[in-house]
């Protein structure tokens, strides 16, 4: 956690599972920003239902806790700070709940960020998308989605790539805007290029327009849009 990090009052219900069964329940979630894009959820202390039994040190100078409900327990899964702005919180981590929801949608991967939107939006711009100089993908027809803080990424209909150049990965990948991802690697060129195009074959209901297409890994790929080359963007750092 960084020095001082952002806190804002969040306005959603939040609830978190263990086993089953409920860990907290508040309509007061502090979200904390330890890093960059998206929060933590810190719980009133009051609005935990699990027992938590210390375990001692935690980093920063917090006390951890091990969380037990009706049987269940995550051993270390609770945090508690001694920073005045955090105190009467409890950081629940989230790797260490089995299920969260934001009022009554189950939220995967991470929190999400309140000022993240994402944006699917049909077109009839020309896209080509090229590896190793071998077009994989061709579409006037292609779904642009916009999302906070991203690159555009250009969906296409499988009917328009040539999907007998892509070969299915194990990679799945998930987001909480999205959904979860299938990826395919790509061969051209003589070379296999590992899991540099996905799919969401059941996107979350913001991103639901982007169903069944596929997408490509612009900063691993060629991509021309009207014939314009677009400029490879950098990995989120």
């Amino acid at each position: 956690m960084s020095a001082s990090p952002r806190i804002e009052q969040g306005a959603r219900r939040v609830r978190a599972y263990l086993g089953g069964q409920l860990v907290a329940d508040t309509i007061r979630p502090v979200l904390v920003y330890e890093v960059p894009y998206y929060p933590a959820y810190y719980i009133p202390a009051e609005d935990v239902r699990a027992e938590l039994v210390e375990d001692g040190p935690g980093r920063d100078g917090a006390v951890s806790y091990t969380v037990r409900v009706d049987g269940a327990q995550a051993p270390g899964g609770a945090l508690r700070f001694p920073a005045e702005e955090l105190r009467g919180l409890v950081r629940l981590k989230w790797g260490a709940m089995d299920a969260w929801f934001e009022e009554d949608q189950e939220v995967f991967v991470h929190p999400r960020n309140p000022r993240t939107r994402v944006d699917v939006l049909p077109s009839s711009r020309h896209v080509r998308v090229e590896v190793d100089g071998v077009t994989v993908a061709e579409s006037s027809s292609p779904s642009m989605l916009h999302e906070t803080g991203l690159p555009v990424r250009y969906y296409l209909p499988k009917t328009h790539v040539r999907m007998e150049l892509l070969e299915p990965s194990e990679t799945v990948t998930g987001c909480p805007y999205k959904g979860f991802a299938e990826y395919w690697s790509v061969r051209a060129g003589g070379t296999v290029h590992e899991d540099i195009a996905w799919s969401y074959a059941s996107p979350l209901p913001e991103s639901a327009a982007v169903r069944g297409l596929v997408a490509f890994y612009g900063e691993k790929v060629d991509i021309f849009v009207d014939g314009v080359e677009q400029e490879r963007p950098k990995p989120r750092g």
